[in-house]
């Protein structure tokens, strides 16, 4: 079999398990090669069925497997089966022995655009996790950000590299969001031992994903938690109480809530409002100056004295909550695009838009 072979079988359902996974035999001969192992319970032969017309049989050598065959064209054929991994491998396999090339999706995909950047848009869609970074790289898919870019080379060519460099400043003023858009933002929540960090992130994810319990340094380890905060996707964090301890197992928990902490994106730092403020509070405001600052158990009275200023929340009650996520939402993407907006979103782009610049 030749590797330039024109005809491939391509998976277009995830790798792993599920119901139901699609595989794609495409290119001239596709027909014939589905044909050769396919055997309809109707009887019929399957160039005998109308395109977009589903024909259920089996696949493969006695007993088989049990699929249904689509025939989008003569050379376009879907086959449906079984979603786990050897009903996928076996018609993989029977196919490249009738002379097709397997490839990714990606790969696919790419074969099937002109322009690069559309394809690439189509790829990370089937990651995004929200409507709303969806919408962003439909965008691109549908031109925005080629486009944008047809543009700075225009003005390059027209000798006015200060229009073309300002376009690109514009562009990459997105980069970060960009690159967010399929992968999330990570927010850590961390705070002293009991200030119902559990509690907050719980509230926040709209579920109880934390363990809540009265007692101080239930949080050992750092409970993470994927969700969407204003439409953005986000890994919020929930860390072992920072507190000097001679137990074992809690330094290991700090040490856990320290290196995440080392890599966020946003750190919450969440109070106690009925406590005392102390310089252990303060200590902990000079360490992350950039935090969003909560002052969680506003159920509770308020500890007399002056503390830093912050945002008032009960998780109990779920008051602040609508506050926090909001302020959460605008450190992390302080000034969205438009509808319609070109956004980079892959470190190619990013890199073309510098060289731009320069």
């Amino acid at each position: 079999m030749s590797e330039e072979s024109p005809l491939v079988v391509v998976q277009l359902t995830p790798h792993g398990r599920g119901a139901v996974a699609t595989v794609l035999v495409e290119g001239p001969g596709a027909l014939r090669a589905v044909e050769a192992h396919f055997k309809a319970k109707s009887g019929r032969a399957l160039p005998d069925y109308a395109s977009d017309e589903l024909a259920f049989g089996r696949f493969g050598s006695p007993p088989g497997e049990q699929i249904v065959v689509r025939r989008r064209a003569d050379e376009s054929i879907e086959l449906h089966c079984h979603g786990g991994y050897a009903a996928v491998a076996k018609i993989e396999k029977t196919m490249v022995g009738q002379g097709c090339r397997a490839v990714a999706w990606r790969d696919w995909l790419g074969r099937r655009h002109a322009d690069p950047i559309a394809a690439a848009a189509r790829a990370v869609l089937a990651e995004a996790r929200t409507l709303r970074t969806a919408a962003i790289l439909l965008d691109q898919h549908h031109g925005a950000l080629r486009r944008a870019m047809d543009e700075i080379e225009q003005a390059l060519a027209d000798g006015n590299s200060q229009a073309a460099a300002a376009l690109a400043e514009t562009l990459l003023a997105r980069a970060e969001l960009g690159r967010r858009l399929v992968r999330p933002w990570q927010v850590v929540l961390c705070g002293r031992p009991n200030v119902g960090k559990s509690s907050l992130i719980n509230a926040l994810a709209g579920y109880a994903r934390a363990i809540v319990h009265p007692t101080a340094g239930t949080t050992r380890d750092v409970v993470s938690v994927h969700t969407a905060v204003d439409g953005w996707p986000v890994e919020l964090s929930d860390t072992a109480g920072l507190h000097d301890g001679d137990d074992a197992l809690q330094r290991a928990g700090v040490e856990l809530a320290e290196k995440k902490l080392a890599r966020a994106d946003l750190v919450v730092l969440v109070f106690d409002r009925s406590a005392p403020w102390s310089d252990a509070e303060g200590e902990l405001i000079c360490s992350w100056p950039d935090a969003v600052v909560v002052h969680n158990k506003s159920d509770l009275p308020p500890s007399a004295g002056p503390r830093e200023p912050g945002l008032a929340t009960s998780a109990l009650r779920g008051e602040g909550i609508e506050a926090l996520a909001r302020a959460i939402a605008a450190r992390l993407a302080p000034d969205p695009p438009p509808p319609g907006a070109a956004v980079p979103f892959t470190e190619e782009q990013v890199a073309w838009l510098r060289r731009a610049v320069c």
